[in-house]
């Protein structure tokens, strides 16, 4: 999982399948991407941080729980 990226999602009140209509996608292809079965690629993470309007750094916002954080 990508917390950061989920609490802005809770914050904004969006949902998996925002980011999914963002990006195109179909909502099973988000769920894959937030459980690493597969990776954001560099554009997406870019629309997304985009779509939800945050100064965080990538590498913030996608950081992975099995990563240690840094602001």
């Amino acid at each position: 999982m990508y917390p950061n990226l989920e609490a802005e999602l809770k914050r904004r009140n969006f949902k998996r399948a925002d980011i999914a209509k963002c990006l195109g996608i179909g909502l099973s292809a988000v769920s894959d991407k937030m459980q690493h079965k597969s990776d954001f690629s560099l554009a997406a993470a870019i629309a997304i941080k985009k779509f939800l309007g945050v100064d965080y750094s990538l590498e913030y916002l996608f950081a992975r729980d099995d990563e240690p954080q840094t602001a």
